[in-house]
């Protein structure tokens, strides 16, 4: 299935000079959502994933019924103040400043297989922030799933020791 067919590009949102990908308009075509999902299931399958963690927010839109049909949990990793439980942070820089996302200390086991999944990888700093949240609880990364991969903005790099996959590449 062609989805980038499917992916809206919305011109100077959030700021003038960026293309926005919108996945609504993916998304919104059941037959396109099914075929996302199963398309990163059969990646996946034989990796013997136990959780798939879904960074805030459009990560959870994918991540949840991945982690459904790989029969596996699913965690969040929220940005701060937004779990109710004892947290573990990690600090990431952004373009100018810092950001920082939370997860549950109990939310993984150590040597725990996980797959983290978002929408879309840009420069790579949310996803890399994710990875050492997941690390530090001692789970291990068997993959990072995405469903657009901005290839310009190098996130890969960040990432280089990871196993990424992503469905579209612009």
């Amino acid at each position: 299935m062609d989805f980038r067919s499917l992916i809206r590009e919305v011109p100077d949102f959030p700021k003038p000079g960026i293309s926005f990908k919108d996945i609504t308009t993916l998304l919104k075509d059941g037959e396109a959502f099914h075929a996302v999902v199963e398309t990163l299931v059969e990646h996946y399958k034989d990796k013997n994933i136990k959780t798939v963690v879904g960074i805030e927010s459009r990560g959870f839109l994918v991540g949840a019924p991945l982690a459904y049909a790989l029969g596996a949990g699913f965690v969040l990793v929220r940005k701060p103040g937004k779990l109710p439980a004892e947290v573990e942070r990690v600090e990431y820089e952004l373009e100018y400043g810092t950001d920082s996302l939370e997860i549950h200390r109990d939310a993984l086991k150590p040597k725990e297989k996980v797959l983290i999944c978002d929408d879309l990888l840009a420069t790579g700093g949310t996803t890399k922030a994710t990875v050492e949240l997941v690390e530090k609880l001692g789970a291990e990364v068997v993959g990072l799933a995405f469903i657009i991969e901005l290839l310009y903005l190098n996130g890969r790099d960040k990432l280089k020791d990871y196993d990424i996959f992503s469905l579209v590449k612009y």
